[in-house]
């Protein structure tokens, strides 16, 4: 048989009208399908807008979750500041009590007027910084009107944030130059205590380690010695008990067989040797989860970063290469010019009286507006 092109034609026209008339008796009535569609927009207009993506999505979701989470801190603040004030001043009495005695009846006067100095200056040092951190507001968005320029506006408190200005969920309120939240401090990390922040740590390092360096052949000592003491404790040193005594009974209830002398060791020794284990362990552990935490903080200051910034420069680093083009950071005036600005450094004295010494000087700015660094520039001649 042969096939025709108008006869393939005719077919295919057969079968298109046919299909077009099953359609037609199974279609939708055009009321439902207008109520459908109604409902569908009022059901994503109550979760849907122009500036919805994955991240609100993400965050509607997990709401519960994180409005938990900033409930519990908020609450364990207090109680993580009293776990330091504990810790640290556990550490400062058996510092007093049972190293410096030691170190009076040991060590050399070069060695014992270091240790002292040293010390004291450590310890006034941390104790301020981590009272100013604490007390210090980090500083927040003013309530009366201003010409300040800002970027964007928050959605949780509807106001005008300006340029590196984030809102904290536990302390519910806009933090001007937010770097984080800090349980330990039971306060946001933002442009007015940032410095006493990063000091606090580095003191608290340097300290900690330096108990810990210096420390370390009287933590073995005395791990040894409390060592030594189990053995002893498990040994029977003594005369055994002969003749009729035993017999008869005269041994008191609950003596053994042995008559036993005096240890050569008592609970003040004891207490000597586990004071100073107790301290070294708790120096070493604080230097290890401080170290990389205040290298950490070094970083993003020579880089002009917080370390929300990191993560929002990360990602526009990643999103502009995809385009060709490299992103650079507007508020990085170089290493050396981002420490001056960080440390307020603003003359070759300030090295000594504002960074070695306790200082409560104002940082650089206002924190509402930032000078963008379009070109490499001293900001403050040092």
């Amino acid at each position: 048989m042969r096939w025709c092109p108008s006869s393939v034609i005719h077919l295919l026209c057969c079968v298109r009208l046919r299909s077009c008339t099953r359609r037609g008796k199974n279609r939708v009535p055009l009321w439902i399908k207008e109520i459908w569609a109604y409902m569908r927009l009022l059901v994503q207009s109550l979760y849907f807008n122009s500036l919805t993506d994955s991240d609100v999505v993400f965050d509607s979701v997990f709401e519960p979750v994180f409005w938990t989470v900033d409930y519990v801190t908020r609450w364990f603040g207090t109680v993580f500041i009293c776990l330091v004030v504990i810790l640290a001043g556990s550490v400062i009495v058996i510092a007093y009590t049972v190293i410096l005695p030691l170190v009076i009846r040991t060590y050399s006067t070069p060695w014992i007027a270091w240790h002292i100095c040293y010390g004291h200056w450590n310890i006034i040092m941390i104790a301020f910084h981590y009272y100013k951190a604490t007390k210090t507001s980090p500083g927040y968005l003013p309530t009366e009107k201003n010409d300040s320029p800002f970027v964007s506006v928050c959605k949780k408190c509807i106001m005008p944030k300006p340029a590196r200005t984030h809102h904290c969920g536990i302390c519910n309120r806009c933090i001007l130059k937010m770097d984080h939240h800090c349980p330990w401090l039971n306060n946001c990390v933002g442009h007015f205590n940032q410095r006493y922040f990063f000091s606090f740590c580095v003191v608290l390092t340097l300290g900690c380690a330096y108990c810990s360096i210096s420390g370390r052949n009287l933590f073995l000592d005395s791990y040894n010695a409390l060592e030594r003491f189990k053995h002893l404790d498990a040994e029977k040193p003594g005369v055994p008990v002969t003749g009729m005594g035993h017999l008869i009974g005269l041994l008191p209830p609950g003596q053994t067989n042995f008559l036993t002398p005096a240890p050569p060791h008592g609970f003040k020794d004891r207490m000597f040797h586990k004071c100073i284990i107790y301290m070294w362990v708790l120096a070493s552990t604080v230097t290890v989860a401080l170290v990389p935490l205040t290298v950490w903080h070094a970083v993003l200051i020579s880089r002009g970063e917080t370390s929300i910034e990191r993560h929002i420069n990360g990602k526009e680093t990643k999103r502009l290469a995809k385009r060709g083009r490299v992103y650079r950071n507007p508020f990085n005036y170089g290493r050396l010019n981002n420490w001056k600005i960080f440390l307020g450094v603003e003359k070759r004295s300030h090295w000594l009286t504002r960074v070695l010494l306790p200082s409560g000087h104002a940082p650089h700015g206002d924190g509402l507006t930032w000078q963008v660094a379009q070109v490499k520039k001293e900001l403050i001649p040092v």
